[in-house]
């Protein structure tokens, strides 16, 4: 038997008013057995209704929908008033709202200390705090809840959801149940019966955290899997399909509308937006390049400036920085703000990314909902992403230069041929001048193979150089190019050209884009032969160049070249640095003939 009759029924006639009762020995052997077969079954049964009600929540809701239920359920079967639950942030050390029954978020403070404060006191020991009158309670700061919600009673229960990991920590927190009447009594019934249903939420929390966990460890190496399929295709790695594909793989996991990773100048100077996610109707200007003190989210991730905001409207860690309302941030700009009200974010979380100490990157991710906390294992996962994303750069600028190389590299070969037999023939004298000219192709060829290479690190200081000369000298390049590869039939046309058009730029991004035209020029010409030709002229405030070819090209074929879709590399290289350089390009297809019009801002000086 699960309890002892006797004991029970000889404990209830000890009680004074018992011992006043007239009833014969039947009388108390009936009612302990009516107690244990009939009142503790049916207690039993209510108390594994609500048990259960708990535990069957649906672990794929998320977070707040989960306490907000189970607050929902203690409320009903404790005949309270309303219930709410608050998570220890440790980074923010702080409380953090994290739902209520009913429902209200919007009233409530985001964010109460941990220290001093009822719900931190309780986070911290792990046992209930009872109060029978807030308004006479210390730790109870805001009375204005005693008179706008009609409370005047409150339990407070340890909430402790278990770690996974040897490093981590458990997370605690607490789910403060009020009642509407003074005086509560609270009886020990009520109090165990409300740490047993906390303790059930816990496991459907942990429950979730497994889920995710799991989940995680897909999405992780779904990541990988789509990284290194790229590695062997033929266009090789890009940033922008990268994205499209990694990062709908998120969307279940970590709530967001849109993420963006940038890179540091190494001066800290300035960020470059790298790629982001989505990529259309301008939502990211990709190579766009930003003053870091633009943006004060920007100085303090980098910390070039100490922390002195407001912390209700943002959570700063050494891990993240999480701007929790972008309208009343003092880390946000005027013009985010105006993006983040149009867009309608909510939140904003900036994750730095680090190499031996140096941060080289980070990340930011926009979310809809106004996130009050990061769990752990989402800004592990985030930080998982983004040094994937880092890896998957430095593979698409080497897929970038290994590209480039190719045309350098042929001419290089061939002028250097071409050197050794005049160097045979003896006639040094009479062959100094072309010697000469061999020479200083072979030297300029050789140091822009060179600026490549160092161009998956960095590409040194702009520069004012002259447009023609740069598209002239790219034109001899593609010409022996043509003559190595023994093409036959291209008549190659120079000019006219309008010298003395200056832009500013990285000398060596310019003779890329130049490059990678010509040779798709060169590709496009039709075996039977045709036509290549290149002018440059002035138009307003920009300098433009013209690169045409026989043959033409459908209208959908135009467009996905210039979206940089296309199945080669060159102009999706292109592309890249002509948004980088603020440059724009068209193509136009008139008569059997293919015209890329590439423009680029005139520098005056």
């Amino acid at each position: 038997m699960l309890f002892n009759n006797h004991t029970l029924v000889e404990e209830i006639r000890r009680q004074a008013k018992a011992k006043k009762l007239s009833v014969d020995e039947d009388f108390w052997s009936l009612l302990g057995i009516w107690i244990n077969e009939r009142m503790l079954v049916e207690l039993l049964d209510l108390l594994s209704g609500q048990i259960d009600a708990i535990v069957n929540i649906d672990p794929d809701l998320s977070e707040k929908e989960i306490l907000g239920i189970a607050a929902r359920h203690m409320v009903t079967f404790l005949g309270a008033h309303s219930a709410s639950v608050r998570i220890y942030d440790p980074n923010a050390e702080k409380m953090i709202s994290y739902g209520s029954y009913p429902s209200e978020e919007e009233r409530r403070e985001s964010d109460v200390p941990f220290r001093g404060t009822i719900a931190g006191q309780v986070a911290e020991s792990g046992e209930p705090f009872l109060s029978s009158d807030l308004l006479k309670e210390e730790l109870y700061r805001n009375k204005r809840v005693v008179y706008g919600r009609g409370v005047s009673s409150l339990m407070a229960i340890p909430l402790e959801i278990p770690r996974f990991f040897p490093r981590e920590r458990n997370a605690v927190g607490v789910i403060q149940i009020y009642y509407a009447e003074a005086g509560h009594n609270f009886s020990p019934v009520e109090v165990k019966l409300a740490v047993l249903m906390a303790k059930r939420l816990s496991f459907v929390m942990a429950r979730k955290k497994i889920l995710y966990l799991n989940r995680s460890n897909e999405k992780r190496e779904a990541i990988v899997r789509h990284i290194f399929s790229k590695l062997g295709s033929r266009g090789g790695i890009k940033m922008k399909e990268i994205f499209n594909s990694v990062v709908p793989e998120l969307a279940e996991l970590v709530d967001l509308q849109s993420c963006a990773l940038f890179s540091v100048k190494r001066d800290l100077e300035g960020v470059i937006l790298e790629s982001g996610f989505p990529n259309h109707n301008g939502y990211h200007s990709i190579g766009k390049s930003l003053p870091v003190n633009s943006e004060p989210a920007f100085e303090l991730l980098l910390n070039l400036q100490d922390y002195r905001g407001e912390s209700r409207y943002e959570v700063v860690t050494p891990l993240y920085i999480l701007v929790v309302d972008p309208q009343r941030s003092d880390l946000i700009s005027d013009n985010l703000k105006k993006m983040a009200e149009q867009n309608r974010i909510n939140s904003i979380l900036y994750i730095p990314l680090s190499v031996d100490g140096e941060i080289t990157h980070f990340m930011t991710f926009d979310a809809l909902d106004q996130k009050k906390r990061y769990r752990d294992d989402e800004i592990s996962l985030l930080l998982f992403l983004g040094r994937e994303l880092m890896k998957a750069q430095k593979m698409e600028r080497l897929d970038d230069a290994l590209h480039d190389f190719k045309n350098p590299a042929i001419a290089t070969a061939g002028f250097a041929r071409r050197l050794k037999r005049l160097i045979k023939k003896g006639d040094m004298e009479g062959s100094k001048e072309k010697i000469d000219w061999y020479s200083d192709i072979i030297l300029e060829e050789t140091s822009r193979l060179q600026e490549l290479a160092m161009s998956l690190y960095h590409v040194g200081e702009k520069q004012a150089v002259d447009f023609a000369e740069v598209l002239k000298r790219r034109f001899i390049i593609n010409r022996e190019v043509i003559k190595e590869e023994l093409r036959q039939n291209i008549e190659l046309k120079e000019g006219p050209f309008h010298n003395g058009l200056k832009v500013k730029c990285h000398p060596v991004q310019l003779e890329r884009v130049f490059d990678n035209l010509l040779n798709n020029a060169t590709k496009a010409v039709p075996l039977l032969g045709g036509v290549i030709s290149i002018c440059t002229y002035e138009h307003g405030k920009w300098a433009c160049a013209e690169i045409s070819n026989t043959g033409s090209i459908s209208d959908e074929d135009s467009m996905k070249l210039l979206e940089g879709e296309g199945e080669g590399r060159g102009l999706y290289i292109t592309q890249r640095i002509m948004r980088l350089l603020n440059g724009k390009i068209e193509i136009r297809c008139v008569e059997n003939m293919t015209t890329f019009v590439v423009c680029f801002p005139l520098w005056r000086p």
